[in-house]
């Protein structure tokens, strides 16, 4: 497997490690020898894009033989680019259980497919496991998916979605999880976690969510990814205070 771009992607990419691996299927190293590759793509850049692209023609030339598996923003944006390069399963921005699914169906029908759908009708958080086959040191732990903001120079609105978020009680259900076995630190990601809580309808901010994380996992050491300024606000800094971590 190979990811572009930011942590949510690698999130998203461990996720579909372990949901195969948890399939029975067998996560390789490197590409030589295997029978089906993914390319989580990023679409933030144009040369993220040329990235992605370049990455997908080079594994092509590796793999011949393999199922060539696409996902991602760029995937989401630029579907029909991606399907003239010969990508076997085309797959979004969301949905990856149902990419997990398609691509072992593909094992036994190799025939072209496409797992995508509308971002924008997108209201719920798909839940994904946390936790990296490779260490049990540091997890990934994703709260919220899209983003409201819509800045005129930023297209990932359009591939993600609306801003989705998962209740407080079960990021701290999955913190504690991690924590349980035996991960020291935890990075809490999202696209726009500023955001998150916004969706939920029940007053929900982003302190609530890391102070509710905090006191499930207390042994590990707790980060923040991709966070906006805006939102380290007296109240934020004063709950984490109160929660003991800062």
């Amino acid at each position: 497997m190979l990811t572009l771009g930011c942590k949510v992607n690698q999130f998203e990419t461990q996720a579909l490690e372990t949901v195969l691996a948890g399939r029975g299927h067998r996560v390789l190293p490197s590409p030589e020898g295997c029978d089906a590759f993914i390319v989580n793509t990023c679409a933030v850049t144009a040369e993220s894009g040329r990235k992605s692209r370049q990455a997908i023609r080079r594994l092509r030339r590796l793999c011949p033989g393999a199922i060539c598996a696409v996902c991602g923003c760029y995937a989401q944006a630029e579907g029909e680019k991606l399907e003239e390069l010969g990508v076997d399963l085309l797959g979004g921005s969301g949905g990856r259980m149902a990419f997990a699914e398609e691509l072992e169906k593909l094992f036994a029908v190799r025939r072209a497919a496409r797992v995508t759908d509308d971002p924008m009708k997108r209201r719920t958080f798909e839940r994904l496991p946390a936790g990296n086959l490779g260490e049990r040191t540091r997890a990934l732990l994703k709260i919220q998916d899209g983003c409201d903001n819509y800045c005129s120079y930023c297209i990932i609105p359009h591939l993600r979605g609306p801003v989705r978020s998962l209740p407080k009680q079960e990021a701290a259900a999955e913190a504690e999880r991690l924590a349980r076995e035996g991960y020291r630190e935890l990075v809490v990601t999202g696209i726009e976690i500023a955001s998150y809580g916004r969706d939920l309808r029940d007053g929900s901010s982003l302190a609530d969510a890391v102070c509710a994380i905090a006191a499930a996992a207390p042994t590990a050491r707790i980060r923040l990814g991709s966070l906006e300024p805006r939102a380290v606000t007296p109240d934020f800094a004063r709950a984490l205070a109160q929660a003991g971590r800062i």
